[in-house]
C-alpha cells in the first residue's frame, strides 16, 4: 500500500479536521451536520476512523503504523501515550510543528529535497526519530531560506509546542514531547485496541 495520493479535503469531511493533511478546512452546513447526527456508527467504526485519523494526519501508510504500534507495545508505559510521542518526535512532524511547512507534506518534501540539517548534517529521511538536545537548522542555501521563511511568515501566528525551542533559524528540541500537547484530538486507546488484534 502506498502513500495516499488522492482528494484531502474528502478526507477531512468523513474524519474532521487534519491540520497535518491539508490547510483546507470543511464547511459546516446544516446537512452535514444532520448527516452526521443520523448515521449511527458501530465501535468497530469508531476505532477504525481514530486509526485513519492518526494515519492521514501524519501521512503514514498502514505498514509504518502498525511498526510504530509494537515499537510503543514494547516500551515501557502507556502504549497509546508512547505512539503519540513517538510520531510527534518525527523529524518531518518536528519541521510541521516549528511553523517551517503548511503540512506534515510539505514538511516531508523540505527534508527529501535536503533543506533541513539536524545536528549540523544534512537528513534526508522524513521518519527519523529526534531526540532531546536535536539542532535543527535550515541548510545554508538561498534557495532553502527563502522557502523555508516564506512558510514562517504565512503561519506566524503558530504557537510553538513547549518541548520545541526556535530562535531565528535554528530549533532545538529541549525534551520529549508530552502527548498532552498534541494538536490533534484523537483517542489513543481507541488506535490500540483496533490493532489489538493484528500486532
Amino acid at each position: 500500500m502506498s502513500r495516499y495520493r488522492g482528494p484531502r479535503v474528502k478526507i477531512v469531511r468523513r474524519l474532521g479536521p487534519l491540520p497535518g493533511l491539508t490547510t483546507k478546512r470543511r464547511k459546516l452546513t446544516e446537512q452535514n451536520k444532520l448527516q452526521d447526527k443520523k448515521q449511527k456508527k458501530s465501535q468497530y467504526r469508531i476505532r477504525l476512523e481514530e486509526k485513519q485519523k492518526l494515519r492521514f494526519h501524519y501521512g503514514l501508510t498502514e505498514r509504518q503504523l502498525l511498526r510504530y504500534i509494537r515499537i510503543a507495545r514494547k516500551a515501557k508505559g502507556s502504549t497509546g501515550q508512547t505512539l503519540l510521542q513517538l510520531l510527534e518526535m518525527r523529524l518531518d512532524n518536528t519541521i510541521f510543528r516549528l511553523g517551517m511547512a503548511a503540512t506534515i507534506r510539505a514538511a516531508r518534501q523540505l527534508v527529501n529535497h535536503g533543506h533541513i540539517v539536524l545536528n549540523e548534517r544534512v537528513v534526508d529521511i522524513p521518519s527519523y526519530r529526534c531526540k532531546p538536545n536535536d539542532k535543527i537548522t535550515i541548510r545554508d542555501r538561498d534557495r532553502s531560506r527563502i522557502l523555508i521563511e516564506k512558510n514562517r511568515t504565512a503561519r506566524s501566528r503558530l504557537r510553538i509546542p513547549g518541548h520545541l525551542a526556535m530562535k531565528q533559524n535554528t530549533a532545538l528540541i529541549t525534551q520529549v514531547v508530552d502527548p498532552k500537547s498534541i494538536g490533534l484530538k484523537v483517542n489513543e486507546l481507541f488506535i490500540v485496541e483496533y490493532y489489538s488484534r493484528q500486532a
